[in-house]
């Protein structure tokens, strides 16, 4: 399938556009980028007999007001390793979210000693069917997805982080609709005139498996794949053809290893983009604004270094786009990708600078106020992330942060010990403008029934715990779309 601004052609080799010596000799700008160079030398060593794979280019590059950020993705045939029982694939390569150029046409020149560009570029193995003689396009275009979310929010990615796509990846009936991302098991990192440039590998998974990452951690589940043959085996192929999880080819892994996991080690998922309000059940509705300025005690509480700063880092490492609202559709003839991201945010910014940031940011003159009763609204696949909160995060003395897609609003649970929060034992429902936080012991009754919110089907459900003053509701997608119903 072709995409709306990309074209397939035959890649040119490496020694057919490297400049002659003349020509750096007379001070002319060279031919073959620096930054490209090194990278097609990585893939030279890999492929020495693929001097010229089959390649997609942008038509309008980036730098020109083209919307696909990618300059080339390269297609090469992978004959496996028998040895290892890795079988026969093809290999996508990307080139573009580090710098290929050097001189500030697309990402700014920092010097060679750190990363360079974004400090990665994405690779992708596709089991090859038999009789298949070409590599299929399509992970093409899906890596452009990919690149697009991270230009557009400067976020990077690292191993371990997990993208739920929500989507066939190649928008057939396959049950591989979502993604997780680790180190390629054969290229390694190379070093370039302007910094470093590591390759992380796209790997598709079914949703049963992204849950599984989300509930304890992506690197752990990747070492599972890594064991089973037809789920990736040593080098993680997909096969967009897998029609059975990894839990359903060997039971036993979700008990002995998944479950354990949780229970020693927790989830690394700090936080999620969501759909989800809360309000103050103690005041009433006409008291909201001026009760915005109440203070615990009677004296107001200004919010230390400290303090910022756990904020800062809660909303920084942990949000996950989980709806298809929060980022716009990319369009590709006809097809709608929703680049649905659940991973740890490592954005390139010192600071958060949007403008939603910033309100939930604390800022002194904000004063935090006490609630006495509170009502946490969550749509079905934020309430099914209440378990992982419990039992991943806060029974491992941890937090998890739930940031509003359709506004400044954002719920931290946090339990007790984490440094920073302002909800106390005494005050366990404290909130800092629109940012509410709710300090949460060992309840059985809660953490029992949160399990129950994650098997709910039928909406909208109610849970109330009248002795904890606190109620959680699960409701359909439109009241969060249209808040006026």
């Amino acid at each position: 399938m072709k995409p709306r601004v990309t074209r397939f052609i035959r890649g040119r080799g490496m020694d057919e556009v490297r400049p002659t010596s003349g020509a750096q000799a007379h001070g002319l700008v060279p031919l073959f980028p620096p930054g490209l160079q090194a990278i097609y030398g990585e893939c030279r060593r890999l492929y020495p007999e693929q001097a010229n794979p089959l390649q997609v280019t942008a038509i309008v590059k980036y730098w020109l007001g083209g919307p696909d950020p990618l300059d080339y993705i390269s297609m090469y045939r992978n004959v496996g390793c028998p040895a290892q029982d890795v079988q026969e694939h093809w290999h996508y390569v990307s080139f573009g979210l580090s710098d290929l150029y050097g001189d500030n046409r697309v990402h700014e020149f920092t010097g060679p000693d750190g990363p360079s560009g974004f400090g990665f570029e994405l690779t992708f193995r596709l089991k090859r069917e038999v009789g298949e003689t070409a590599p299929p396009t399509w992970p093409a275009e899906l890596m452009q997805g990919l690149a697009r979310y991270v230009f557009q929010s400067e976020n990077t990615f690292c191993s371990g982080d997990h993208v739920s796509w929500h989507s066939p990846l190649d928008n057939s009936e396959s049950r591989i609709q979502h993604m997780l991302l680790t180190e390629d098991p054969q290229m390694q990192p190379v070093q370039t005139p302007f910094g470093t440039v590591s390759f992380l590998q796209i790997v598709g998974v079914c949703t049963e498996e992204l849950q599984a990452a989300q509930q304890w951690n992506g690197q752990g589940i990747l070492e599972l794949m890594r064991g089973v043959r037809v789920a990736g085996g040593p080098w993680l192929i997909t096969d967009m053809r897998r029609g059975e999880t990894i839990f359903e080819i060997d039971p036993q892994l979700q008990q002995e290893r998944v479950d354990q996991g949780i229970e020693t080690e927790g989830s690394n998922l700090s936080g999620v983009s969501a759909k989800c309000v809360w309000d103050d059940l103690s005041r009433p509705p006409e008291d909201e604004e001026d009760s915005r300025s109440i203070c615990i005690g009677s004296q107001p509480r200004r919010l230390s270094d400290k303090d910022t700063e756990q904020i800062r880092e809660t909303l920084r490492k942990g949000l996950e786009f989980n709806s298809k609202a929060a980022l716009p559709p990319i369009n590709t003839q006809g097809l709608h990708y929703f680049l649905l991201l659940s991973v740890f945010i490592r954005s390139r910014k010192d600071s958060l600078e949007s403008e939603s940031s910033a309100a939930i940011v604390p800022h002194e003159l904000v004063r935090t106020r006490q609630l006495e009763s509170v009502h946490l609204k969550f749509n079905q696949e934020s309430g099914t992330l209440l378990p992982l909160c419990l039992r991943g995060r806060l029974l491992h003395g941890r937090h998890f942060t739930y940031k509003s897609i359709n506004g400044d609003t954002a719920i931290t649970f946090v339990s007790t010990g984490v440094e920073g929060a302002f909800a106390t034992e005494e005050h366990p429902y404290a909130a800092h403008g629109p940012w509410l936080q709710s300090l949460w012991s060992r309840c059985s009754g809660i953490y029992r029934n949160s399990t129950l919110v994650m098997r709910q089907t039928k909406l909208p459900k109610e849970y109330s715990w009248p002795e904890k003053k606190l109620k959680i509701s699960v409701l359909p997608d439109s009241v969060f779309d249209n808040p006026l119903q």
